[in-house]
């Protein structure tokens, strides 16, 4: 019997590292591509060709031509914005139908859990978590609360369940006193679940482990980041769903034994949207300058990123509850023109150096920074590695002797062609 194997590509900071680009780049090795946890908060952005996509439920390897692109049962959809994404794709010439399969056992994004968001954090007032209002945390919560609807129910007596749904939602609402109008938005909602019928909606747990069994190769993409993830990002101001290697396997239904590589993706600094703690946050000319030149603003939502320098503490952790096995640096290139790059290596929490990631990030946290010198070289057309200038080289040996891990590839600029894979 010829297993097939199963590899994670996952982000390592707080989302924004660049996964849409990678997954483009690395799916012509694969035969799947599945996205395992998230919802439509998540933007992974690719250019190639002179077009630029935004995917925010589509895994990325859909662009591939041939290849079977699975929404898995751990991501949670809202049938209009599917419906809005996938009919740009095909206005653009990429044939989906065939190539997208929908878990039956994905969670739907109801209009109501939307205004339920807005509700929720309208009554947080300046304890805001700063969600993308999307609808993702309410929908979440009703599936471990077991009042969640499914994919898999448009297809048997959907009529009820989702007026059964609505109503319980109306009720917490009334109880709220939050005023809101879901005509419009509901019925194109509706539409969308229309919509969602025409794609094979499927046992996804049952078809990946055929592909492995048939000797295929699956690469799981994640959304957001590991410092997101409800258990051990920096609560409570995280996502609603496991974001780390595991959530592969309960996002899919794939045993921890079918894992191969993990590939850790980060940015050769660090960006963060919302609120929370973030230690090396730079509130000066130097953190404007990082967020114009890496254009750092949301891929769904416009939001200026918080911006600062590489943070290998938190990297360090990431790395240690992914169990990364490889590692990729997006947007070397921002930091080209820069005369000093600095790293945290270590935190000073009440007077004490600490060298890993605590409880509490909160509050006293104080960055210790090593300091390298820059490259003020302009990387953009490089197409090779033997090409980098020394200091560059110098920073990439410094980020793998501190994270003990492989740096594999490097992203020089956002075209599909700005890779350089290391020997």
């Amino acid at each position: 019997m010829n297993n097939g194997k199963v590899d994670v590509l996952l982000g390592l900071q707080w989302g924004d590292e660049g996964k849409g680009k990678v997954v483009d780049v690395l799916t012509p090795q694969y035969d799947v591509v599945a996205r395992f946890q998230g919802g439509p908060n998540a933007g992974h952005t690719l250019e190639f060709e002179g077009q630029k996509y935004v995917l925010r439920s589509i895994p990325s390897g859909i662009f591939q031509g041939g290849k079977v692109n699975i929404i898995g049962n751990g991501v949670v959809l809202a049938p209009d914005l599917f419906m809005d994404e996938a009919k740009a794709l095909e206005a653009s010439g990429h044939e989906l139908r065939s190539r997208l399969h929908i878990s039956k056992k994905a969670h739907l994004i109801m209009p109501t859990h939307r205004v339920l968001d807005a509700a929720y954090e309208a009554q947080k007032g300046k304890n805001k978590v700063g969600t993308t209002g999307k609808g993702i945390g309410p929908t979440y919560t009703d599936k471990v609360s077991r009042n969640g609807l499914r994919v898999g129910d448009i297809l048997e007596n959907f009529p009820e369940k989702y007026a059964a749904a609505k109503a319980r939602h109306e009720a917490i609402l009334k109880s709220l006193d939050f005023d809101y109008d879901i005509a419009e938005v509901e019925k194109k909602w509706l539409e969308g679940v229309e919509y969602l019928r025409q794609f094979p909606i499927v046992d996804s747990e049952h078809e990946i482990n055929a592909f492995l069994k048939s000797g295929k190769s699956v690469l799981c993409e994640g959304a957001q980041g590991t410092m997101l993830d409800v258990d051990f990002g920096s609560y409570p101001f995280v996502t609603s769903s496991n974001t780390i290697c595991a959530g592969a396997c309960t996002g899919l239904g794939i045993g921890p034994n079918k894992i191969g590589d993990v590939y850790g993706i980060m940015k050769a600094y660090c960006t963060r949207v919302g609120a929370g703690p973030f230690p090396t946050e730079l509130f000066d000319e130097t953190g404007k300058r990082i967020r114009d030149l890496g254009h750092e603003y949301g891929a769904v939502t416009g939001r200026e990123r918080r911006c600062g320098w590489i943070d290998l503490v938190a990297l360090r952790y990431s790395i240690m509850v992914n169990g990364v096995t490889q590692l990729i640096m997006m947007k070397s290139d921002v930091l080209d023109g820069f005369d000093t790059i600095k790293a945290c290596v270590a935190y000073k929490q009440n007077g004490q150096e600490i060298d890993y990631f605590p409880y509490n990030i909160e509050e006293g946290i104080e960055p210790v920074y090593r300091e390298l010198p820059g490259w003020k070289t302009d990387m953009t057309q490089f197409t090779s590695e033997e090409q980098f200038p020394t200091q560059f080289k110098d920073y990439i040996a410094f980020l793998e002797e501190q994270l003990e891990t492989p740096i594999k590839i490097i992203s020089i600029g956002p075209d599909r062609a700005q890779t350089i894979v290391r020997k």
